[in-house]
């Protein structure tokens, strides 16, 4: 039977700091918009930064779905599965916005992530999310399965480049300046990656 919470501390928040992955869900306004399913993952790169407050590093990739929805609508789900261990399922729903690099928020919010380096995976957004319902369920029916470890093939990709390059992949990718739908996306440039 599911439960409702109303922050983010105890048992619950021991079992999404320990998860190794989980799931972002968002969609634009339109009603014919395209959904967004995402998942998360790579260690040390989440944060529960207060009871009602989570925040995730947005890292390179080829498009910016989730960018694009938070500038435009905020609306969020943020869930994670228990793979191991006694079945538990936990939805995060709120409202969230990419900060960026050239936020005075950034150095402040990064340091809530002292195992990831500025310039890691081409690390483009801080995801803030405040929660506003917090809930859990069964999660009878998620599969056992074991995490080895986190792939190292995305950091190894995104660790040659600089700035520049990085802001020029991302130019010469449909979908991240402008999401599938046409909403505005990841900001290009990107502005410079701040010193710790």
């Amino acid at each position: 039977m599911g439960k409702t919470y109303e922050r983010i501390d105890g048992r619950l928040r021991t079992f999404i700091e320990t998860q190794p992955m989980f799931f972002t869900a968002t969609a634009p306004l339109a009603g014919d918009g395209t959904v967004n399913l995402s998942p998360k993952g790579l260690r040390g790169s989440f944060a529960v930064l207060d009871e009602l407050t989570v925040a995730y590093l947005d890292f390179a990739g080829s498009n910016a779905e989730t960018v694009a929805h938070l500038r435009e609508n905020g609306r969020i789900t943020l869930m994670w599965c228990a793979f191991t261990g006694p079945p538990n399922i936990v939805r995060v729903h709120g409202r969230g916005e990419p900060v960026f690099r050239d936020d005075p928020r950034w150095p402040e919010l990064l340091g809530h992530f002292p195992d990831i380096e500025p310039g890691q995976h081409g690390l483009r957004a801080i995801v803030v999310v405040r929660a506003e319902l917090i809930r859990d369920t069964c999660g009878y029916a998620v599969p056992l399965m074991t995490y080895e470890a986190d792939r190292d093939l995305h950091g190894r990709r995104f660790a040659r480049e600089d700035d520049a390059s990085l802001s020029a992949y991302f130019a010469g990718k449909e979908h991240v300046a402008t999401s599938i739908d046409g909403l505005p996306g990841l900001p290009l440039p990107l502005p410079p990656t701040p010193a710790r």
